[in-house]
């Protein structure tokens, strides 16, 4: 069994992209299926206004981004874009370069979980 995840990056050249990640998980039984243990530094819940619509910047540390409520549309630095909705896991690694645009699907607050690395 896989958990599905969204890596953001930035290439050499400055460039952001995406990548499809597979995170393996292991049966461990009534508990279900857990990856392996991740190290992380610190935990931070968000709100954004209805009206959220970022230009292009970079993220401030690599970290998961859980999409708690609401959706966003996610946009590279050479012009390639994503949706992501409710559920998803974003890993954020672009940290130098180009960055990337975030924006609410919907007009609506929305919340997030970081899960600083």
């Amino acid at each position: 069994m896989i958990m599905k995840i969204t890596r953001i990056f930035s290439d050499e050249t400055g460039e952001s992209h995406f990548e499809d990640l597979e995170i393996p998980l292991v049966d461990q039984g009534e508990i279900g299926f857990l990856s392996e243990d991740l190290e992380v530094k610190k935990l931070q819940f968000r709100k954004v206004s209805a009206d959220y619509d970022y230009d292009f910047h970079h993220a401030p540390q690599r970290q998961y981004i859980v999409l708690l409520d609401g959706g966003v549309e996610i946009e590279t630095s050479l012009g390639e874009i994503r949706q992501f909705r409710t559920g998803e896991i974003l890993l954020v690694e672009d940290t130098t370069g180009k960055g990337h645009k975030t924006k609410n699907l919907e007009k609506r607050e929305r919340t997030s979980l970081f899960i600083h690395l």
